[in-house]
């Protein structure tokens, strides 16, 4: 089915809005529309971001509101808009703004997208070079930190039911690295994450739970400092590709958690009792992930 197109006014009021006008910057114009799911019902969290024609700029960047609408003003010029869901076939519009006009309240309807081919069956090896483990966490009272861990291993076992699969990673703790020397050996000392008693960060699976569209949570245990905790990894599968350093076959994946470093028996409020300078209570764990399929012939990564 195709999707409506924009199309331009200058009353910037429309039946659906009767009433409702938005103020507009002197010299802008503005568009507006409501965006629907694929069984018609106004759809929030609605990805919109518009790009300006002429030098592939992204201008702006907004989301559906509850109610599945999005107002926007800009300069006068061309831009192309897209309207993203996960799962979801994109829209792609191009148009043009004027100063002093506003686009009438027009209805986008996002379908059903194709998803992603899932992995086959077998095991595929996390391929460092282009996998990334990294974490963000809040300085106490200061800016974000920012770091990772340069020396791991792991890999994905998928299962003919993709539920039935696991997933298993083992890093090497003493491999943080924030880019300062110092704040990194404190970080492996016993005040934070002790490598001398506990050398490896371990993440081994136990469910895969489909959540629509690319999306998956992986549920498991992270073992570190000691103590194994629950987890879950929001994931979202990036698909499969023949690719890389002899055109092996990889897939990709995106996860994020939170973790709490209390759960792991880091006492953070012990430490500025102390005096200690550490970061926030919570941790945010992304694992950008690409594999490759094990074979008699997959290349080993180079060092």
């Amino acid at each position: 089915m195709p999707l409506a197109l924009f199309r331009r006014s200058r009353s910037g009021r429309d039946p659906r809005g009767a009433g409702l006008v938005h103020p507009v910057p002197q010299g802008a114009g503005a568009f507006h529309c409501e965006v629907a799911d694929p069984m018609g019902q106004p759809m929030s969290g609605a990805d919109v971001t518009v790009t300006r024609v002429a030098n592939g700029r992204v201008v702006a960047k907004a989301t559906s509101d509850p109610y599945g609408l999005v107002f926007l003003t800009l300069p006068s010029g061309r831009y192309g808009v897209m309207i993203a869901a996960d799962g979801l076939q994109p829209h792609q519009q191009t148009l043009d703004v004027v100063a002093g006009e506003t686009l009438p309240l027009t209805s986008v309807q996002l379908h059903m997208g194709r998803p992603p081919e899932l992995p086959q069956p077998g095991t595929w090896l996390f391929d460092p070079p282009h996998t990334a483990i990294r974490f963000i966490a809040k300085h106490v009272g200061m800016a974000h930190v920012h770091g990772r861990f340069t020396r791991f291993d792991g890999g994905i076992q998928v299962a003919n039911d993709m539920a039935d699969s696991r997933v298993e990673v083992q890093i090497d703790a003493a491999s943080i690295t924030t880019g300062n020397k110092t704040r990194d050996n404190h970080l492996r000392s016993a005040d934070f994450l002790d490598v001398e008693r506990y050398p490896y960060i371990h993440f081994s699976s136990d469910r895969f739970l489909y959540r629509g569209g690319t999306k998956w949570t992986i549920q498991g245990a992270l073992t570190m400092h000691g103590v194994s905790r629950t987890v879950e990894l929001d994931t979202g599968y990036l698909g499969m590709v023949n690719g890389g350093y002899a055109e092996e076959l990889r897939c990709a994946a995106l996860a994020t958690a939170e973790l709490h470093r209390e759960d792991y028996t880091l006492d953070w409020r012990s430490m500025l009792a102390r005096g200690i300078a550490v970061v926030g209570p919570t941790v945010k764990l992304e694992l950008d992930i690409q594999a490759m399929y094990h074979s008699h012939d997959t290349p080993t990564p180079p060092e």
